[in-house]
């Protein structure tokens, strides 16, 4: 057996606080009043992880990077027969790999609709001053009603699926994403996951963040 590293720190810190923050989300979404002000807090640490993890999956870790996805038709029907390669499953199998990505892109949408959305009674997106009523008026339906829930359905079935996997496949995906490594039969390729790598991943967070900061204060 072979101890590898899969996951490196700047990834998984990415997946808990994105957790983290979606829960929040949830919760202060729902209890709407003065907990909106967290609402949009959350909303805009999300972003502020999305483009971070966007940069990170041309820098990171070997797993963690966008080239390691096997996201081909062909690999997922692969999958889907039992005939896929071993290094397919290693980091994110091809399912997963969809799953990972429809859920990132629906949950950049979900805040990008966020900042355009305007309730008519005490909450409005930074940016709703800056679209017209119309594009106002599609951004708010969808983030209350169809974005929400659509979200709602993919964290539920990524859930179903790491539950799944531990019931029926007798394979926990939740440890590695703790702690960064797992044992294989075969030898692959470590994530590189040093102090140096480490310092890069913070201060890419810290331009994220800039860059946050600076999009939401446009209509100010």
């Amino acid at each position: 057996m072979f101890k590898v590293r899969i996951w490196d720190l700047p990834t998984r810190l990415f997946h808990w606080l994105l957790t983290a923050c979606v829960i929040g989300l949830v919760i202060t979404g729902n209890l709407g009043g003065n907990a909106m002000v967290w609402h949009f807090r959350f909303g805009y640490a999300v972003l502020s992880l999305l483009i971070f993890r966007l940069v990170w999956g041309f820098l990171g870790g070997h797993w963690s990077r966008w080239s390691q996805l096997p996201l081909h038709p062909s690999n997922v029907l692969a999958y889907v027969q039992g005939r896929s390669p071993s290094l397919h499953l290693v980091g994110h199998n091809p399912l997963g790999s969809w799953s990972i990505l429809l859920m990132l892109f629906f949950l950049g949408f979900q805040v990008a609709t966020g900042l355009f959305s305007d309730d008519e009674i005490a909450n409005s997106g930074p940016l709703s001053s800056l679209a017209s009523s119309a594009v106002v008026s599609l951004a708010t339906q969808w983030h209350k009603q169809w974005g929400k829930l659509f979200l709602i359905l993919l964290v539920s079935t990524h859930l179903f699926a790491v539950f799944w996997y531990w019931w029926r496949k007798k394979q926990s995906l939740v440890p590695a994403m703790w702690h960064g490594d797992k044992k294989l039969q075969v030898s692959v390729p470590d994530s590189l996951d040093t102090v140096r790598t480490r310092l890069i991943a913070l201060a890419l967070f810290g331009v994220a963040v800039v860059l946050v900061f600076a999009l939401v204060s446009l209509a100010s």
